[in-house]
């Protein structure tokens, strides 16, 4: 049975594509596609049926990565569809958090900062949307060590059952 997990943003154009395109990446090098189901959405409609901002496609391409995924907006359906929602602020996850139907849903929910490895004391992805190319760079590099990070946990043989949590 597949792991099924969905990253989240405010508009699904620049941090929750980049995640998505980041962790297939990797599920990919490590020959691990049999195992995943990979996704992303984000809060708000805005964006919905577009790319993800040209700024984080150069970005994730200087890195070897590429973000195409079409931007869609998250439905509290999406707790049934998935087994972890990936949020990468506390306004996401509060936003994700008012659709769950109860504790089961509630649970699903995680942050992608308490997976984070070599970023001491950073609590958030930031959104980079109305910063420059380093606000872009420093967001990618968070969701590099975040995605390995929890790639590394789903994958430990004698990890605790309950994901670890920081608080916001």
């Amino acid at each position: 049975m597949k792991t099924r997990i969905l990253f989240i943003c405010l508009g699904n154009i620049c941090r929750s594509p980049a995640a998505d395109g980041i962790m297939r990446h990797l599920v990919n090098e490590r020959g691990l596609e049999d195992e995943f189901l990979i996704d992303s959405a984000g809060i708000g409609s805005w964006h919905v049926g577009q790319l993800p901002d040209r700024r984080m496609r150069q970005c994730g391409a200087r890195h070897g990565y590429t973000f195409d995924h079409r931007a869609r907006q998250f439905s509290s359906k999406d707790f049934e569809r998935f087994d972890l929602i990936a949020v990468m602020d506390q306004e996401n996850y509060h936003d994700v958090a008012r659709q769950a139907h109860g504790e089961a849903d509630m649970k699903k929910i995680i942050r992608m900062s308490d997976y984070l490895r070599h970023h001491p004391g950073q609590q958030t992805v930031p959104d980079p949307y109305y910063g420059t190319e380093r606000d872009f760079e420093f967001a990618l590099e968070l969701l590099e060590d975040a995605c390995e990070g929890l790639l590394d946990y789903l994958k430990t043989p004698s990890r605790p059952s309950r994901m670890p949590r920081t608080s916001l």
